[in-house]
């Protein structure tokens, strides 16, 4: 019972905690493909502004890029542009996706990613 207890209490207090944060900012995916296959990497994060799971990545992501202004790191939502979500072929939402400096996918996630494997995903194609 007392497992219960404190994995509620600790689950409300994430959900109360990142309720308060800001979102990454959405950007149109006309202006995020201008910059796939430049020769540096992209991190896309493909969701929704209305998907739960969706804010909590780009809550996180926000905090990722006010720490790291240089990343390039774009939230596309495809509520709004059904056809980025046909162009980059999703599923489901949220998906994070990362391209090499030549556009190809290197990298696809379905679902949030846990802060530790987003900083490793994040150091190994960004540093």
């Amino acid at each position: 019972m007392k497992k219960i207890v404190l994995l509620f209490t600790l689950l409300l207090t994430f959900n109360l905690y990142a309720a308060g944060r800001p979102m990454l900012e959405e950007t149109a995916f006309a202006q995020v493909s201008k910059q796939i296959g430049t020769g540096k990497a992209v991190f896309l994060e493909v969701g929704s502004d209305s998907c739960r799971s969706c804010r909590v990545m780009g809550k996180l992501l926000y905090t990722v890029k006010q720490e790291h202004p240089e990343y390039p790191i774009y939230f596309v939502n495809v509520k709004k542009e059904r056809e980025a979500a046909v162009t980059l072929k999703i599923q489901m939402i949220p998906t994070q996706i990362v391209l090499d400096g030549k556009g190809t996918e290197v990298f696809r996630h379905v679902g949030i990613l846990k802060p530790e494997a987003l900083t490793a995903l994040l150091e190994k194609y960004f540093k």
